[in-house]
């Protein structure tokens, strides 16, 4: 049973038309096909099912005039937060995600904004077996199989945090650092282990880890010799 104080009812008011907004944009968007998308299904194979179980929690984030810092402060305590969210056990925890959303950034200071506290906690995150997400109206990160296709533009900006799973090599391999790369596979490879369902996920995750070592001595040693 919930109770509600009038302050709570005035703030639930404020948040509810973002809560609606982004709530038919993951049911009309991200859970359906695309002309563009470049392969069948959903936009985002996760959300219907994540839908139908009730497993994902939105929090409205009300604050203006904000810095990176600020918001790194506000996202980071939602990794335990999620951790400790039921679901809890393995397969249903799959299911669940957190979407952050904050209207007081502005469509114009949402890439400054969003994405560089994406990429700064994006290093503790998958180390901790999670993947968080950058969303916002002018992201322009491509499809997996459609680079003119942008599946990360949402109409409010916004930071969403869910389990890694196998199928999101790809979003780890590609990193340019390589040193960051390296640390990706190493957390990827580590939190399935033994437990890959597909053989050729282990094997690729493999090879570009020991690709990206030996990029890495190579450059030491081609600047070791150059110094």
């Amino acid at each position: 049973m919930e109770l509600y104080t009038p302050s709570e009812i005035e703030q639930l008011q404020q948040d509810l038309p973002y809560l609606i907004e982004i709530s038919q944009w993951l049911k009309t968007f991200l859970s359906r096909s695309h002309p563009d998308l470049g392969r069948p299904g959903p936009v985002c194979p996760f959300v219907p099912k994540a839908i139908k179980l009730d497993c994902i929690r939105l929090r409205v984030i009300r604050s203006h005039n904000l810095v990176q810092q600020q918001v790194i402060n506000i996202v980071l305590p939602y990794l335990n937060t999620f951790l400790e969210l039921e679901p809890r056990e393995q397969d249903d925890s799959l299911n669940k995600a957190i979407l952050l959303l904050f209207p007081d950034i502005s469509h114009e200071d949402a890439p400054r904004l969003i994405d560089s506290v994406q990429k700064e906690l994006k290093p503790l995150f998958v180390e901790s077996g999670l993947m968080l997400g950058e969303f916002h109206k002018r992201n322009h990160t491509p499809g997996l199989h459609n680079p003119n296709f942008r599946p990360l533009r949402s109409p409010i900006p916004m930071l969403a945090i869910r389990f890694m799973v196998e199928s999101d090599l790809p979003f780890l391999q590609n990193a340019e650092d390589l040193n960051l790369r390296i640390r990706y596979l190493e957390a990827y490879l580590k939190r399935f282990e033994n437990k890959f369902k597909d053989e050729n996920n282990f094997k690729n995750a493999r090879q570009s880890l020991a690709l990206a070592k030996l990029e890495v001595k190579t450059k030491t040693l081609l600047l070791y010799i150059g110094g």
